[in-house]
C-alpha cells in the first residue's frame, strides 16, 4: 500500500533545491559568548557534567533554591552545541512522549502527569519572562494533521478524549494549506515554540548571573566517591563536591551500569531559506502552529522568527555500536528524502531553496521519555532518555534531580515513572537487530493503514512498544 509520500518527485528539483544548504544546525549559526576551560582543581557545592538545557536548568533552579551555592557545570564542547542546539524547538507539555504512552505505562498517575507537565510549560514560561530571556518563545500549540484515511479516526478518537479540537479536512487546509492534510488535532495550550540554541545561551547567561561558574572544552572523564565528597575527573582539571547531577543525554554516562539503558538515534532536519510573504500567502500557515503528523515515522516542522520552514523527522537511523559520531550527520539520502516529502507537502513551494541542513543524536531508551536515578550514596542524580521530546521536560527533570539529591518528598519524586527505570536495550548485535527491525515494522504498519505486525504486537505486549 502507498502512502502520500511515496508519491515521486523530481530529481531535478531536489538536488537543485539543496544545493545552496550547509552542513550546520540553522540554531547554532548564531553568536555564541565563550567560557573558558577549566584549570587545575575546583570545589563546589554542586557540579553539573553538561551544558545542554538539563544542565542549565539544574544550575539555575540549585542557585535559584539556594542563593550563595557554589555550582560548576562542566562542558566538553560548548553551551548547547549538541541536542539543545539541534532540535526542532518544539516545547511540549507532554512529559511521557504523549498521553497514549503515558497512559500505557502508567494509567494510575496519568491525571498526575499530565497536570505536572503542564504546570512545567507554564513555568517554563514565567522563567522566561521573570528572567527576561530572549528566545523567540511563542505559545502557538501543536497542530496534529492527518495525510492517510485511517489517522481521521485516530484524530477523531483524541478529541474526544479532550486532546485537542478536530478539525476536518476543510478546516485544517484553511489553518496549513497543504494538498495532503485528510483532517487535524489543534492542542492550542500543550506547545510552544522556542529558539533551541537560543534558549541554552540564555540559560547560561540566567545562570552566570545567578552565581554559576561554566567551563567549556573540559570533558568529563571519570567520577569519584570519597567520603562525602564527588569528584569529576576532567581533561582539564578536577571539580570536587558534595553532589552532582549527570546531564549528559545520549553520550555514554560517567556510571557504566547506565550505558545500556540509552542508545543513540539520529534525526535530521533541513530548513529552508526566509520565505518573502507572498510564498508564506500561498501556504496560509497564520497562526505559525508547530505541526506533525501522526504516522509511526513522522515529519515534524515549525516556522522560525524569520519565516523559515524548519522540517525534520521521518528517517531515525541507528548505527551498530552505540557510536555518536560526526560522520553519521551527512546522510545525503536522508536530506533527499525530507527534501522530497517537503515538496509533497507544499507544492506551492518549488521556488524555495534550503539553507541548512543538520542532524543530532536522541537519547532513547525503551520507555520513550525520561528515567532518573540516584548513585554514589545518593550523592548523584542522573537522567537520560528524553527520545526526541527534551526541550520542555529537561526543565521538570532537573527539578527531579534536585529533589532526589534533597531526599525530598515531592509529587514529583513519588511518581512512579521517577522511581522505576525501563529495561536495558541488550548488547551488540542483538540491539542494532531489534531496533532495526521494528523500524521496518512501522514503516511497514505506515504502508499497511496502521496494522501492527508480530513484532509490533509483542513489543506492546511487553510495554515496550510505541505509536508515535
Amino acid at each position: 500500500m502507498q502512502t502520500v509520500f511515496d508519491a515521486p518527485v523530481d530529481a531535478t528539483l531536489i538536488e537543485s533545491a539543496l544545493a545552496p544548504s550547509v552542513q550546520e544546525s540553522m540554531w547554532l549559526d548564531v553568536p555564541r559568548p565563550h567560557h573558558a576551560p577549566l584549570t587545575g582543581a575546583v570545589t563546589a557545592d554542586l557540579v553539573v557534567v553538561g551544558a545542554g538545557y538539563t544542565g542549565l536548568w539544574t544550575a539555575l533552579h540549585a542557585a535559584e533554591r539556594q542563593p550563595g551555592r557554589q555550582i560548576v557545570v562542566v562542558e566538553s564542547d560548548r553551551v548547547g552545541w549538541a541536542a539543545s542546539g539541534r532540535n526542532g524547538g518544539f516545547v511540549e507539555a507532554s512529559l511521557t512522549h504523549g498521553l497514549e504512552n503515558g497512559k500505557t505505562r502508567w494509567p494510575n498517575e496519568i491525571e498526575s502527569l499530565e497536570r505536572l507537565g503542564m504546570n512545567n510549560l507554564d513555568g517554563m514560561q514565567a522563567d522566561i519572562e521573570r528572567l527576561g530571556l530572549d528566545v523567540d518563545w511563542q505559545r502557538t500549540g501543536m497542530l496534529t494533521v492527518a495525510t492517510e484515511p485511517h489517522q481521521v479516526s485516530w484524530l477523531e478518537d483524541a478529541a474526544a478524549a479532550g486532546e485537542g479540537r478536530f478539525l476536518d479536512q476543510t478546516a485544517v487546509r484553511d489553518e496549513v494549506r497543504s494538498p495532503t492534510y485528510r483532517a487535524g488535532l489543534f492542542a492550542e495550550k500543550s506547545c510552544a515554540i522556542v529558539h533551541p540554541a537560543k534558549l541554552a545561551l540564555e540559560l547560561a547567561r540566567a545562570c552566570t548571573e545567578a552565581g554559576v561558574q561554566i567551563y567549556e572544552h573540559t570533558a568529563a572523564t571519570s567520577l569519584e566517591t570519597q567520603g562525602w565528597s564527588v569528584s569529576v575527573h576532567t581533561t582539564a582539571g578536577r571539580v570536587t563536591a558534595r553532589h552532582a547531577v549527570l546531564a549528559t543525554n545520549v553520550f555514554p554516562s560517567l556510571l557504566r551500569r547506565n550505558r545500556l539503558r540509552t542508545v543513540p538515534v539520529y534525526d535530521y532536519v533541513l530548513a529552508t531559506e526566509p520565505l518573502t510573504e507572498e510564498q508564506l500567502a500561498r501556504i496560509r500557515w497564520r497562526n505559525r502552529q508547530g505541526v506533525g503528523d501522526c504516522a509511526n515515522q513522522f515529519h515534524y516542522y515549525r516556522l522560525s522568527a524569520d519565516n523559515r520552514i524548519v522540517w525534520g523527522g521521518y528517517d531515525a537511523v541507528y548505527h551498530f555500536g552505540r557510536k555518536v559520531k560526526a560522520s553519521y550527520e551527512d546522510r545525503p539520502q536522508t536530506y533527499r528524502r525530507l527534501a522530497a516529502h517537503f515538496f509533497l507537502t507544499f507544492p506551492q513551494l518549488t521556488d524555495v531553496r534550503f539553507d541548512y541542513r543538520w542532524a543530532g543524536a536522541i537519547d532513547t531508551n525503551t520507555r520513550f521519555c525520561a528515567h532518573w536515578g540516584l548513585a554514589r550514596e545518593g550523592r548523584v542524580a542522573y537522567v537520560n532518555g528524553f527520545t526526541g521530546l527534551g526541550v520542555g521536560a529537561a526543565r521538570f527533570a532537573a527539578d527531579v534531580c534536585l529533589d532526589l539529591l534533597d531526599g525530598a518528598d515531592t509529587p514529583r519524586t513519588r511518581l512512579e515513572m521517577v522511581r522505576k527505570k525501563p529495561l536495558p536495550f541488550p548488547p551488540e548485535p542483538l540491539a542494532s537487530v531489534g531496533i532495526n527491525a521494528t523500524r521496518w515494522s512501522l514503516d511497514r504498519a505506515d504502508h499497511s493503514a496502521g496494522r501492527r505486525n508480530a513484532l509490533l504486537r509483542t513489543l506492546d505486549a511487553l510495554g515496550l512498544g510505541f505509536d508515535s
